[in-house]
């Protein structure tokens, strides 16, 4: 017999908000692999003002999809919106984290390491029931990919110059 316990309904919202919030950053990050994978903010990084159209045009895609995607990074407040025109933009600012593979605050690599994650979770599932574990080797093959692409332009931009 489950036991009556009081809760604080100011305190489950916020929980409840923190949760949703964590579950729509989770989503987004996996169009954010979408969009490095098909370069998508590579694209965009310069480019200024582009519709949906001009975008799927440039990487050859989809214009339903990127349009999708682009109203997906607008709401994240990874690409600027105006309305009036009806187009988006990469700052500046946010292609030195999202398109440029050079720049020391890139993490490209990290959306391959988020998708090596999700798919490896079931075999991380299994390492903690039978205490088995994961090789490195194991992992997903992004996994390798992905932590050399996010940390190498860290390490070229800073150890040799700190």
């Amino acid at each position: 017999m489950a036991t009556q316990v009081d809760i604080d309904q100011a305190k489950l919202e916020e929980f409840m908000g923190q949760a949703i919030t964590d579950m729509a950053a989770a989503e987004s990050s996996a169009l954010m692999y979408v969009g490095e994978k098909l370069g998508l903010y590579r694209a965009m990084d310069g480019a200024g003002p582009l519709t949906a159209r001009q975008l799927a045009e440039r990487t050859g895609t989809h214009e339903r999809y990127v349009r999708e995607w682009l109203n997906n990074q607008a709401a994240g407040g990874y690409v600027t919106y105006d309305p009036k025109d009806g187009t988006y933009e990469l700052t500046n600012e946010r292609a030195l984290v999202l398109a440029d593979d050079s720049s020391s605050v890139f993490i490209g690599g990290l959306f391959e390491v988020i998708a090596a994650m999700w798919a490896g979770a079931d075999r991380i599932v299994d390492a903690f029931r039978t205490g088995e574990g994961v090789g490195w080797h194991e992992h997903d093959h992004r996994l390798f990919h992905g932590v050399e692409r996010l940390f190498g332009p860290l390490y070229r931009g800073n150890l040799t110059t700190q």
